[in-house]
């Protein structure tokens, strides 16, 4: 057999196993971990007429609304009338329905008014259900983890959060810092994963001085699964009249340190790890290029 027809052969078979996961509903990245196929372009000659899972399409608010509108404004409803049945922009109404004649106004200026706050208010609504929908299917699309995949999460997350050494100022030390408790979890799962000793962690809280400053060391310490001795003393930030803090709700805890004892070698596997994976992902686009 020749190369050009092996190649062939083996494209084909490699499209089979692709349309056949799409069918089973897998998304293209996991269509991609399971044929091991890191190539955009050839995932997509690999999927050429295979229409993505339902789960995967991002929800659209306006989908099928066009006709709706129409019917609703040949009845002789207003944009805001329209607006609250639909909970689409007035901008998009206007858009759909501008051949159609106009209604005639029947209403007061204040009623007017407060049929339009109704209709911005559905209008918000609808755009948060829409805004929930996308990220719980982008959640579910992520799936579960495996081992290499936490790894190099874990190592860029450090290297976007985590202190660094300079050259003028040797710090090889590994100490992360976030507001985010998601990014802490996940920071101290990639720290068990590569085999830290919980017993090497410490933690340090800091928070504005006018924060419910116990409240707050509470949260971090049911976070981390630490005891109160694990925690280093407070550090409080000064409130100075002339700023104006956006964080004073109850939400506002602070940011969290994370150090590790001992961990120089560590900081060295991390800044390696992540030139690594700078050069795999130039690697990957010089790849893509050609």
């Amino acid at each position: 057999m020749t190369s050009s027809t092996s190649k062939y052969a083996d494209f084909e078979s490699l499209r089979e196993q692709a349309i056949a996961l799409r069918r089973e509903g897998l998304s293209r990245r996991q269509i991609r971990d399971r044929i091991h196929v890191d190539n955009n372009d050839l995932l997509n000659r690999l999927l050429e007429g295979e229409p993505p899972p339902e789960w995967t399409r991002r929800p659209n608010a306006k989908d099928n609304l066009r006709a709706r509108a129409r019917e609703l404004r040949l009845e002789g409803r207003t944009y805001d009338q329209i607006q609250v049945e639909l909970g689409c922009s007035k901008s998009s109404i206007s858009l759909w329905v501008r051949d159609l004649p106009k209604p005639e106004r029947k209403r007061t200026r204040e009623e007017a008014s407060a049929l339009a706050r109704k209709g911005w208010e559905t209008t918000l609504r609808i755009r948060d259900e829409e805004r929930q929908q996308t990220k719980e299917a982008a959640a579910r699309a992520v799936g579960p983890l495996t081992d290499r995949e936490l790894f190099l999460v874990g190592v860029a997350l450090y290297w976007a959060e985590g202190t660094k050494d300079k050259p003028y100022e040797r710090r090889e030390r590994v100490t992360f810092v976030n507001s985010d408790p998601g990014m802490i979890r996940t920071f101290l799962a990639w720290l068990d994963l590569i085999g830290v000793d919980r017993a090497r962690h410490t933690y340090h809280l800091m928070i504005h001085e006018s924060a419910d400053v116990a409240a707050a060391e509470r949260y971090w310490a049911d976070v981390t699964g630490a005891g109160a001795g694990r925690f280093g003393k407070t550090s409080l930030k000064r409130h100075i009249s002339t700023t104006t803090r956006k964080n004073v709700t109850d939400a506002y805890r602070g940011c969290l340190a994370v150090r590790v004892r001992g961990s120089a070698d560590l900081y060295r596997r991390i800044e390696g790890a992540w030139c690594g994976i700078v050069g795999a992902a130039s690697a990957a686009v010089r790849e893509n290029r050609t």
